[in-house]
């Protein structure tokens, strides 16, 4: 088995611009380190999972296994990485605006773009860990997800196309319990530029 290991992106500078929203470079350093640590752990768990034998896969059991812990915890460590790299790139100063074509997407699934922003915030007060807009590639719907943890992403086929990060180590340090602000303050800083090139892509993939 070859053995693919992941490499930690950098921060991207333009998302230090999100200070003027209240989102410091101080909360950024800090939630990158985690990030940095699912990345680690990505690695460590392929390692581990590259070095089973046949006598792990003979003893694959749903109560406990050796198999069983590595293939969940992978979930956790990859989806860390993958959900961070979607949360850090779709943030910036604000300012922008989605594209005709989503701006029109949103508005239809939602039945307005301030429509969209409620349901959005609303989703992030009640989730416990992240929120994805998300496009359907069966129906071509938009539509605002709740996971519970970042390896709960509750459909399949279905493309995130916005992620926004709930939970407390995303903005304790800026804004304690005070959720609303950080929500707030996220609208106000996504980069409608990469979430719409992300929306065009899933359309284009759909055919």
């Amino acid at each position: 088995m070859e053995l693919i290991q992941v490499t930690a992106k950098p921060l991207p500078e333009k998302i230090f611009e999100t200070e003027k929203h209240g989102i410091t470079r101080k909360t950024h350093e800090e939630h990158y380190k985690l990030y940095q640590g699912y990345v680690n752990k990505t690695n460590e768990v392929r390692k581990a999972l590259s070095e089973l034998t046949s006598d792990d896969y003979g003893k694959g059991n749903q109560v406990y296994s050796l198999i069983r812990s590595l293939k969940v915890d992978y979930t956790f460590a990859w989806m860390g990485f993958k959900n961070h790299e979607l949360y850090f790139d779709n943030m910036h100063g604000g300012g922008s605006q989605p594209s005709a074509d989503l701006r029109s997407a949103l508005e239809k699934y939602f039945g307005s773009y301030d429509r969209f922003v409620q349901d959005l915030k609303a989703t992030g007060m009640a989730a416990r860990g992240w929120v994805w807009l998300a496009y359907d590639y069966d129906d071509g719907s938009l539509f605002n997800y709740i996971g519970d943890a970042q390896n709960t992403f509750p459909t399949w086929n279905a493309a995130p196309i916005l992620a926004m990060d709930t939970y407390e180590h995303a903005y304790y340090y800026d804004f304690q319990t005070a959720r609303a602000k950080y929500l707030d303050a996220f609208v106000s800083s996504i980069d409608w530029g990469v979430v719409s090139a992300r929306f065009a892509e899933a359309v284009k993939r759909r055919g």
